[in-house]
């Protein structure tokens, strides 16, 4: 069976590049996902240079020039020859390199640009970190950047944060309910409402309604429980931001295809990662009860348009119980289409997996339900021994 563990470069940079592929490469397992553009994080890393890790916006290599020349939007500079030999290291281990890519979540780029970054129902642009995807600069530079990773030579490139993404206050002193933080993470940027309106959607009234809920919540009105769905919230928000929500799939869906068509014509693919998976669980390990695959359009994420277009996607299976990554890992692949390739990212340790035999179970589930590939979350963010269970995993889904 197909695996690779993610690394990053500061992984690669701590330990040495032959010491962390001899060490993966001992697991059994078939490559690494590198994160080549990676968005600003402090982590702890147990077994890294250093114990608290900065992280900064950056791609981690040399950019081709011609590719962003002429474009208002360009890479943050990282540690350029941080992938320096990586490629050459892993053919001699007979392993894949894929070339994981963080595409629209950059909080240089938005707090140079602000206009490219979404726009709330207020007005407001509190989310520098989250560029739009309907902004034709940001779609330009997602483009040139998948071609840029694709020229590294990579197996594939991995792509995350190529849709749009939900409300992530640090603070909030408002009991804001999953319904009221969806509408007031919609972006009505004039991009945004433009695409809609040509959809035939009325964007001012779905904008309107997205405030006074939002603004009512704020005024002291209760706040709406249970979970997001399209039913519940039609009788929440009423036709218009449904139909304003639905709309937003069409931004992503051609992005992706433009995204998927570059990666392909650089002699690489792509595999799609949507968020919807680390939304429902990644603090716990015990994601809320709609699959996956079900609530992606939350995020403008169509997985059945996708499947036309896509040839492989990564289902971020953050979820203790091996049945819930069975159940989502067969949702996916209803979804997108059963010849299509999925891959089960599985964290091996915690909060997800608190015994090799748990991660075995899962990794056994995930090829049950038709996963060709069990991928491993992350190496410079859990500790060897946590790492070692990886052998045992990979032993039950050959």
């Amino acid at each position: 069976m197909d695996s690779s563990v993610y690394v990053f470069v500061e992984d690669l940079r701590g330990e040495g590049v032959e010491r962390v592929l001899d060490r993966i490469s001992g697991y059994g397992v078939s490559g690494i996902t590198v994160g080549a553009v990676h968005h600003a994080s402090r982590d702890v890393t147990p077994h890294g240079l250093s114990r608290l890790t900065l992280r900064h916006d950056g791609a981690h290599f040399t950019p081709p020039p011609e590719l962003f020349q002429g474009l208002r939007l360009s890479p943050v500079p990282g540690y350029l020859d941080a992938l320096d030999g990586v490629r050459e290291e892993c053919a001699k281990r007979s392993m894949k390199l894929h070339g994981w890519t963080v595409f629209l979540r950059n909080a240089t780029i938005g707090t140079k640009h602000p206009d490219v970054t979404v726009r709330d129902c207020f007005g407001d642009r509190g989310s520098l970190t989250d560029l739009c995807p309907a902004h034709p600069d940001a779609r330009e530079y997602a483009v040139a950047l998948a071609r840029a990773v694709a020229r590294l030579g990579v197996d594939s490139v991995v792509a995350e944060s190529l849709h749009f993404r939900p409300l992530k206050p640090q603070r909030s002193f408002v009991p804001l309910g999953p319904m009221d933080a969806y509408l007031f993470g919609l972006c009505f940027c004039d991009y945004c409402m433009r695409r809609a309106t040509d959809l035939g959607v009325n964007a001012e009234v779905a904008r309107d309604e997205c405030a006074r809920i939002v603004g009512g919540v704020f005024d002291g009105d209760p706040a709406a429980q249970g979970e997001v769905t399209r039913a519940a919230l039609t009788a929440y928000a009423g036709p218009d931001v449904v139909a304003y929500a639905r709309a937003r799939s069409e931004t992503v869906t051609t992005l992706v295809s433009e995204v998927a068509s570059a990666v392909a014509g650089e002699g690489s693919k792509l595999v799609f990662i949507d968020s919807t998976g680390a939304v429902k669980g990644y603090t716990d390990g015990l994601p809320t009860p709609g699959l996956a695959a079900h609530d992606a359009w939350q995020f403008g994420v169509d997985l059945v348009a996708l499947g036309d277009l896509v040839p492989a996607f990564g289902v971020l299976a953050y979820a203790r119980d091996a049945a819930r990554v069975a159940d989502d890992v067969g949702a996916y692949l209803r979804s997108v289409g059963k010849d299509r390739e999925v891959r089960a990212v599985l964290r091996p340790g915690y909060p997800d997996s608190d015994s090799a035999d748990r991660l075995v179970a899962k990794a056994r589930g995930a090829k049950a339900a038709g996963a060709l590939a069990v991928d491993f979350y992350a190496y410079g963010l859990v500790p060897h021994p946590v790492l070692d269970r990886i052998p045992a995993a990979l032993a039950e889904a050959p």
